[in-house]
């Protein structure tokens, strides 16, 4: 008799997987914000969040979803959405295409492509006048840090009860 927990999971258990870890993820990350930063009047919860969920929970083996690229092109990607929003401050076409344009070129140099981080790029320049207050902290407030608390759920969620493992690769 076969044992169940080699058996592959079903598409069933794969669905339901992917939509517990993220409703836990980005329910850590927006409990976090909401009673925790917010009122110190500091963000936590981006919308580039919700493409990472995508990427972590629903195709976890991706090379685009592992640690290094969640990580760091969230990290990567604010940096450069703050160096550009504070260096040009022209127009918001220039500014928001130049940050996207910039944040991509930087993350496939780094090796850490993670589409959400255009969009994390993108909020650094557009995103409300308290995103625009955080300067510098952005990239680390809430860029990094709600990355990292998606990757923590991702490590359990995505490793629960599973004979695959992630990460496939840390770095």
């Amino acid at each position: 008799m076969a044992h169940t927990s080699n058996a592959a999971p079903s598409r069933l258990q794969i669905v339901l997987r992917a939509g517990v870890g993220a409703f836990a993820g980005i329910g850590l990350v927006g409990a976090l914000h909401q009673y925790w930063l917010q009122p110190m009047t500091l963000s936590l919860l981006i919308g580039s969040f919700g493409a990472s969920a995508v990427l972590l929970y629903g195709v976890p083996d991706s090379p685009l979803a592992q640690p290094r690229n969640v990580l760091g092109g969230h990290l990567i990607s604010g940096v450069v959405g703050v160096i550009v929003q504070q260096a040009i401050g022209g127009p918001l076409w220039l500014v928001a295409a130049l940050a996207v344009s910039v944040a991509i070129m930087a993350m496939i140099l780094t090796r850490t492509t993670h589409p959400p981080g255009g969009a994390t790029a993108l909020i650094a320049v557009m995103g409300s006048p308290d995103i625009e207050a955080l300067g510098f902290l952005y990239p680390i407030v809430p860029a990094f840090t709600g990355a990292l608390c998606l990757l923590a759920v991702a490590l359990i969620s995505n490793n629960f009860r599973s004979a695959k493992r992630y990460p496939t690769a840390w770095w």
